[in-house]
């Protein structure tokens, strides 16, 4: 229940961003969504009452993770998507699962099963054929913006920095912490643009407040609270790979709400997208096959 929630949540916020990017700077826009989901994540530790005093490395850790994910990989996303469709965007992101379930088996001893590493791999293959596409809009085609391209990049990789950070931290310190201090760093470093996003509220349709408000509470707060609960009890990897189905459901909400369509190709991607998921939850023959009779407890 905990990861269908945060893909849902993180869908939406692709497409929301889609919808408010014209109005309002990437910076700015990271900034109020993440001013607004530190509060909101304020409420929910305040009524679960944890709280464990980080160790110094745990501190780096916590800094590093709540720059990455929250600050850069906002900033990066919203910039990208000022260009780029939001399924294009989704896919695009989708790299970083690939760099999760390679990192988590590299860095945090979870290893690199054979189906998990079929499973992105299938899945890369679908992110291939995204870049070789161009975007396509009810009024015609444009080229894919190298731009947006880069930025989405950069959103996959700090993404996947921010994952294999947090999973060793959330071992010892409760999610709800950790996840708000990573959103109140995230909000410190995108500060610099305070300015431009008190300039764009003040010209920009009420909408845009709504859409501040929405990204705040359901993809931050509670989208990033159901991940950390979700990635306590599972492999990064594994669970990394699981959102894949986020680029399936962005192509899907596009359509509805704005009528916009990556390449077949891009829908082709989606679809290998999930056959990878698929695969990356098999498992092995011979780890599960029983074990003989003698060696079974009585």
């Amino acid at each position: 229940m905990a990861i269908a929630v945060t893909l849902l949540a993180w869908a939406s916020a692709f497409v929301v961003i889609r919808g408010v990017a014209p109005h309002v700077g990437g910076g700015a826009l990271a900034l109020g969504r993440l001013a607004v989901g530190t509060l909101a994540l304020a409420v929910i530790a305040l009524v679960q009452r944890q709280w464990v005093r980080p160790t110094g490395r745990e501190w780096l850790q916590i800094v590093v993770y709540g720059a990455a994910w929250f600050g850069a990989y906002n900033v990066a996303l919203n910039l990208a998507e000022h260009t780029l469709d939001a399924g294009t965007s989704a896919i695009l992101v989708g790299i970083g699962p690939i760099l999760i379930a390679l990192g988590g088996g590299v860095f945090l001893g979870e290893g690199v099963p054979r189906w998990l590493l079929i499973g992105t791999g299938v899945a890369f293959v679908g992110v291939v054929l995204i870049g070789l596409g161009t975007s396509l809009t009810p009024g015609g085609g444009k080229p894919l913006d190298l731009g947006g391209v880069l930025w989405a990049l950069l959103a996959a990789v700090t993404y996947a920095i921010g994952v294999l950070l947090q999973k060793p931290v959330i071992r010892r310190i409760p999610t709800s912490q950790v996840t708000l201090l990573g959103c109140a760093i995230g909000t410190v470093a995108c500060l610099p643009f305070a300015g431009q996003l008190a300039h764009d509220l003040g010209r920009a349709p009420v909408a845009l407040g709504l859409g501040i408000l929405y990204l705040g509470v359901v993809p931050t707060a509670i989208g990033f609270s159901t991940w950390g609960y979700a990635l306590q009890r599972m492999p990064a990897g594994r669970l990394g790979v699981s959102t894949y189905v986020v680029p399936v459901i962005v192509i899907v909400l596009a359509l509805v709400f704005f009528r916009e369509l990556p390449t077949w190709l891009a829908i082709a991607g989606g679809v290998l997208a999930l056959a990878g998921v698929a695969l990356s939850r098999r498992r092995d023959r011979r780890s599960a096959v029983p074990a003989p009779a003698e060696s079974l407890p009585e």
